[in-house]
């Protein structure tokens, strides 16, 4: 008869896991050996279980396959939850895996022993505990909820000792997915009749649509009738930054400017806008909103007016709404153009001064256009949503639902091992790269050839920015002394790193890092006057 640990292994397996993340623990042992011995399984070894969430967060945003994480009692237990926090707030399904006392030890005082099933509660979409006997009816309903929408991380706690336990037979399992309903006809054409008596209607793209895959459907819908798109962060390359109706991202650098488009509008049609990246409230203009998704408007009625609340299978409804929808707009796209060209000549790097902006056109130059960035959060991020030329949007990927720092090493190490015939590279900044440095010996371990871009400026410059913008003094914000405490070319656990201190020597450093075999850090001392001149300026 086969082991708990054997059952649940093939499962994982034949759901399509192919990686587990994680740091082992004493209890975990009989699953790593049951991992080692079965093919197209991995297990791989983090620095910090927080790393573990958000790498299995990536595996499935670039190939549709949930991951796994695991952590270990109490402390690795709450370490994971920063990933799969993450994940459950940027709408990805994982399934979380921790060890937990058994049943005889639960209740009790033990060493390391919290409620791990209180713990994961609010930060998952369900939480339960394996049993013996029913190890594939848990780990198949564990999928159905997580991939089901709106997708999110799944708990499963592991009672110690239960995987040595022999399994009782169980029957074959296949996975059930709960279809989205479509929309009723009547809905799209009130949607149709609203959109039709708008003079300037501007859509808003969110993360759903990304989900959804609509891209082809938006572009389609938003050429027949010439309506400009505001995209939310995460939905970035929805539609090309050279299409003739795109008006910018929302929230991010130089926003007033991209406000200068939606604050004219008289009709906001979001499509698959998540409110999770940023409400409808704290950009909207007062006008009707037509919401088009999988969920209901999360919207204040009290302020702003729900014209249309369209919640069902997003192309289905896209599609339909194409042909419900005749005529034109009254938008003058030539001045919205002109907008745009003009937005962008302001994050135009300044000569002679080497800061994010010239870090950012470096790397967008060498990287190819279907390379993948991975970003971290902090001023760097706000200028990446606007900046940074996005073809596809797995090409950029951020975290805007949960924005927690520490997110883009180890989410450039899972792009790698999930597509690795694609150039990956990472930006963060010295706040981030200090939470997760350790996972520099992950890459190496590893062989991944990433090229990390460690912006340095000596503090959290988004905070430092805030304090000013509030008339503060500066404190709390300095990570080090000064960008002239880095030094002279290195490593980090063996990871070559290359220091560089303008745009001369930042040319050759990217040079050399992308004909590199393996993982490469360059470190970019910058000046943070780009921050100061292009973000946080609001969305009006």
């Amino acid at each position: 008869m086969a082991t708990v640990a054997q059952v649940m292994v093939q499962s994982l397996k034949d759901l399509g896991v192919k990686y587990i993340f994680g740091v082992p623990s004493g209890n975990w042992v009989d699953f790593l050996t049951v991992i080692q011995e079965t093919e197209d399984i991995e297990f791989v070894l983090v620095s910090n279980e927080g790393s573990a969430g958000f790498m299995a967060d990536v595996c499935w945003r670039l190939t549709g396959q949930p991951a796994a994480c695991f952590g270990t009692f109490g402390p690795g237990a709450c370490n994971l939850t920063t990933g799969v926090s993450g994940g459950y707030l940027d709408r990805a399904p994982m399934i979380a895996f921790t060890d937990e006392m058994n049943d005889a030890m639960r209740p009790r005082i033990a060493q390391m022993n919290i409620d791990h099933q209180t713990l994961f509660k609010p930060i998952t979409k369900w939480t339960t505990r394996l049993k013996q006997g029913k190890v594939k009816e848990i780990l198949y309903k564990a999928f159905e909820i997580a991939t089901s929408e709106v997708p999110g991380p799944v708990h499963v706690g592991l009672p110690s000792g239960i995987g040595l336990l022999e399994n009782p037979d169980e029957p074959e399992r296949t996975l059930n997915i709960s279809k989205i309903p479509e929309v009723d006809d009547s809905v799209l054409d009130k949607a149709a009749a609203i959109l039709s008596k708008a003079k300037k209607p501007v859509v808003a793209l969110g993360i759903t649509a990304v989900r959804s895959g609509v891209r082809d459907l938006v572009i389609e819908f938003v050429k027949k009738i010439n309506i400009p798109v505001v995209l939310t962060p995460m939905a970035k390359g929805m539609l090309p930054e050279d299409h003739t109706c795109y008006a910018g991202v929302l929230n991010h650098a130089l926003g007033p400017q991209v406000g200068v488009t939606h604050q004219q509008a008289d009709l906001i049609v979001g499509i698959g806008f998540d409110p999770v990246e940023l409400n409808y409230e704290d950009w909207i203009p007062n006008v009707p909103v037509v919401h088009i998704d999988t969920t209901p408007a999360d919207l204040d009625l009290q302020s702003h007016t729900l014209a249309c609340d369209v919640v069902g299978e997003l192309n289905s409804s896209i599609k339909r709404l194409i042909a419900k929808t005749e005529g034109k707009t009254e938008w003058n796209l030539e001045e919205l153009v002109q907008r745009k060209v003009k937005m962008f000549s302001e994050l135009t790097a300044e000569h002679g001064h080497f800061g994010a902006v010239t870090v950012l056109n470096g790397l967008r130059e060498i990287l190819p256009q279907d390379g993948i960035m991975t970003c971290d959060v902090g001023a760097h991020l706000h200028l990446i949503g606007q900046h940074w030329k996005t073809g596809t949007p797995e090409c950029q990927l951020m975290s805007n639902g949960c924005s927690s720092m520490g997110f883009a090493i180890p989410t450039a190490i899972a792009a790698k091992l999930s597509v690795p015939e694609r150039q990956v590279c990472c930006v963060v900044g010295d706040g981030g790269y200090y939470m997760m440095a350790g996972e520099m010996a992950t890459a190496l371990r590893n062989n991944l050839h990433v090229v990390f871009v460690v912006m340095i400026d000596a503090s959290l410059s988004l905070i430092r920015i805030k304090q000013e913008n509030k008339k503060h003094d500066e404190y709390g914000v300095e990570l080090s002394e000064s960008t002239e405490k880095h030094g002279e070319p290195g490593s980090l656990f063996g990871v070559p790193v290359l220091t560089v201190k303008d745009k001369e020597q930042y040319s050759q450093a990217l040079k050399t890092a992308f004909s590199a075999d393996g993982p490469i850090i360059i470190e970019a001392l910058v000046d943070t006057k780009d921050y100061d001149n292009l973000v946080l300026k609001g969305n009006k």
